[in-house]
């Protein structure tokens, strides 16, 4: 299932995403008056609840038009954001770093959410603005200590994120976190699969700026996979439902090219961000 968070006259609503159609959870279960889920909150602290939710909007094309609605991010509130930095060989080698015996985690604040197709604002102060595109975990089961093999059982789906990273805030000190959680510089969606209609194994991630193609990799030159990710964090952090976990950057990086007059990321640049079966998520900065 495709789900996403829509906003209609000033309510996040959950929405059920159907070829180029978007179904109004809420408006559906009111009309049968059928007792599921209407947020996505709900559906993440019951994953058992997507069936209910299918067989109710099975069949009904009553949708909106998706290019005419307003997104919201696809997790709201998550507890936690956590991120996977220097994951892919790619981009540890193009900024000349050794391969990480465990996974790098750093963390994203919730202030810094933004949904797909919101304009971001840039500081004014800074110049060295980058991209990342990222493939995004969704956590749908409570779990601490979760086995790799049992890891996709706690998980709910995945999704796309950005990201975005003020260079000189992140490298002013030995501690990244400031350079990450400007106001809105984790965007994330436009939609959530649930994980049964994926193969994470080999999707194809995908970064345009202004159409041109600056990132192309795949899932498969993760360094760890998404199941050793889960795992390892739940060694020494309680995972929660709507918890969302960034699972790191390939290669192509405004930061690792070697060109010393390199263009960063300004006002008006368009960022794509690509990830096969999934979709793509925009942004315009300002």
């Amino acid at each position: 299932m495709r789900l996403l968070n829509f906003v209609d006259d000033g309510k996040i609503k959950l929405g059920i995403e159907k070829e180029n159609k978007i179904i109004d959870v809420e408006k559906i279960a009111l009309k049968y008056n059928a007792d599921v889920p209407i947020t996505m909150e709900e559906v993440l602290n019951d994953s058992s609840s997507i069936k209910k939710i299918e067989n109710l909007c099975k069949g009904n094309e009553d949708g909106l038009d998706k290019n005419n609605i307003v997104y919201a991010p696809c997790v709201m509130n998550p507890e936690k954001i956590l991120c996977v930095g220097l994951n892919y060989l790619t981009h540890r080698e193009e900024c000349n770093l050794d391969i990480p015996k465990e996974p790098v985690i750093f963390s994203k604040f919730n202030s810094s959410l933004a949904a797909h197709e919101e304009k971001i604002e840039l500081p004014k102060d800074l110049h060295e603005f980058d991209y990342e595109a990222e493939l995004i975990i969704v956590i749908g089961k409570e779990g601490k200590n979760i086995k790799r093999e049992n890891a996709d059982e706690y998980i709910f789906g995945y999704s796309i994120g950005n990201d975005l990273t003020s260079r000189e805030l992140q490298f002013l000190t030995s501690q990244w976190t400031l350079g990450k959680v400007i106001d809105k510089f984790t965007p994330v969606g436009p939609i959530i699969v649930s994980k049964d209609e994926l193969n994470i194994s080999n999707l194809e991630v995908k970064c345009e700026v202004n159409g041109e193609v600056r990132q192309l990799a795949s899932t498969k030159d993760m360094i760890f996979d998404c199941y050793s990710i889960v795992s390892y964090v739940s060694k020494y952090i309680t995972l929660k439902p709507g918890d969302i976990i960034f699972t790191g950057t390939p290669g192509g990086v405004i930061l690792g090219d070697t060109n010393p007059n390199k263009q960063w990321l300004k006002s008006g640049d368009e960022i794509k961000i690509s990830i096969e079966n999934i979709g793509t998520l925009i942004n315009v900065l300002k």
